[in-house]
């Protein structure tokens, strides 16, 4: 009995879960929306960015930033925001002198290959066409270490007809989903030599492979300024036929107008001219009369409008959304911003930098890092308790540096902070800091140049800042 019981409210929990429907507007296809959301579909993250869509894109991309000096801009600002003159390694092994010599030799060796030149050269790829390869190989020709960093375009991995059916958009991929090994094109396929018989297959260890994921067991990438594509076109299209408008209005000097009727106006000057929409020239400083019934007029040329100016920072601030850039930085124009708003707006743009120099760190720099280390430990017989390491960046430079330095002062003063921190920020490193900074005050001392105290200058940078606050609000 109770068995039959509990089939009964079995059943009648079923039925109460399929009556229940839950309703939302953005799930339901009308009319007015079908055509919006046509392009809709239910692929995975691979099937989604195949290699034909990644190719359109990468090509529309590649056509955007060689020819629209705002996609220029950003994609340069992203690569030298990110990468400035590139990242500086400190060593935190407890033999200082063994850490000065490996930390002094990378820098050399950083320097040579030209390495923050290919990390922007990376980021920039990433902007524009989604993901930045790159192959470990080693170069002979090099000093002492021959490893080199050679870019690869994402062009040329990818898997041809004849390869291996176990490769997936160019990428193998072992039981536990990690990459083995990856096709790379010997040559460009739209170089001169291209084509899609002579590939290799690298093992992942030798590939770096740079994108930003965006969905569960995504493969590769697309453009980062995908979304803006669009818009991109928009904002030409629209610059453009403002110019066109203007430069056809410009070129009339002015019109010829009859006050007449048609069947009984005035005729002759037409057609003595030549016709209707016939021509006149008229001399420079001249002075006449005009036939009975005709008077002339100028066109008023009304383009570009007075919402041309809005409509372009508008499609500019969209356009840098998908990018995380504030609109001053995109446009290379602060003129609408005030200090507080423009602090603000910033904000969202370093958080990203922070995060995409994390990144950077763990998927490029460090593999490039390592590969150097197990080649200089055995060139130099170095020794090297523990590899630990930290990467410092340039810093960014504040809007109002007396400001900065009056906050960091207090910082520093309430215990708040430390000078490892502080110089941190400013892509320095605190040690070497100190020791120049202990040079000069032993060269003040031996030259009897007096210095200020930190308390002195922490006070006289307090009395500035309050008084340029003051001045900021009367303002």
């Amino acid at each position: 009995m109770s068995n039959k019981k509990s089939g009964k409210q079995i059943r009648r929990v079923a039925t109460v879960t399929r009556s229940m429907r839950a309703r939302y507007d953005a799930a339901q296809i009308t009319s007015e929306n079908r055509r919006h959301w046509s392009n809709a579909d239910a692929y995975d993250a691979v099937r989604a960015n195949t290699s034909e869509i990644r190719l359109r894109l990468r090509k529309n991309a590649r056509y955007e930033v060689a020819n629209n000096s705002y996609a220029k801009g950003i994609v340069l600002t992203l690569a030298n925001y990110l990468i400035g003159t590139g990242p500086r390694l400190q060593m935190l092994d407890d033999d200082k002198v063994l850490c000065r010599q490996v930390e002094s030799e990378f820098i050399r060796w950083a320097n040579e290959i030209d390495l923050s030149g290919k990390l922007r050269a990376m980021r920039m790829a990433r902007a524009q066409d989604g993901e930045a390869f790159a192959m470990l190989v080693s170069n002979p020709k090099r000093e002492n270490i021959s490893l080199d960093l050679r870019l690869i375009e994402a062009d040329q991995i990818d898997t041809p007809a004849m390869a291996s059916t176990d490769y997936i958009e160019g990428i193998k991929f072992d039981e536990y989903g990690n990459p083995a090994s990856y096709c790379v094109y010997k040559y460009h396929p739209g170089g001169l030599n291209g084509g899609f018989a002579d590939f290799d297959n690298v093992s992942a260890q030798y590939i770096i492979h740079w994108f930003r994921t965006d969905r569960p067991g995504q493969i590769r990438g697309i453009p980062e300024i995908t979304p803006a594509l669009p818009l991109f076109a928009q904002l030409r299209r629209y610059t453009l036929a403002v110019l066109n408008t203007a430069e056809i209005l410009a070129e009339f000097t002015m019109f010829l107008k009859s006050s007449g009727t048609p069947e009984a106006g005035p005729a002759n000057v037409s057609e003595k001219l030549g016709g209707d929409f016939a021509e006149l020239e008229v001399g420079r400083g001249l002075m006449t009369t005009l036939p009975e019934g005709w008077e002339a007029y100028q066109v008023k040329s009304e383009q570009p409008s007075t919402t041309y100016p809005q409509f372009k920072q508008e499609i500019l601030n969209e356009i840098a959304r998908c990018l995380n850039i504030p609109y001053n930085i995109a446009a290379c124009n602060s003129s609408s911003y005030n200090y507080a708003s423009g602090r603000l707006d910033h904000q969202t743009f370093f958080k990203s930098n922070a995060v995409d120099r994390s990144n950077c760190e763990l998927i490029v720099i460090d593999k490039v890092f390592n590969a150097w280390l197990v080649e200089a430990v055995k060139f130099f017989g170095w020794n090297l308790k523990n590899t630990k390491h930290l990467w410092y960046w340039d810093g960014l430079e504040h809007v109002d540096p007396v400001k900065e330095a009056t906050a960091q002062a207090t910082r520093l003063e309430s215990n708040t902070t430390t000078l490892a921190i502080e110089c941190a920020k400013q892509g320095l490193d605190w040690e070497d800091v100190i020791r120049q900074r202990a040079k000069e005050i032993a060269l003040c001392k031996s030259l009897d140049i007096t210095t200020a105290t930190p308390s002195k200058q922490t006070k006289e940078n307090k009395d500035v800042a309050v008084q340029e606050e003051k001045t900021t609000d009367e303002e």
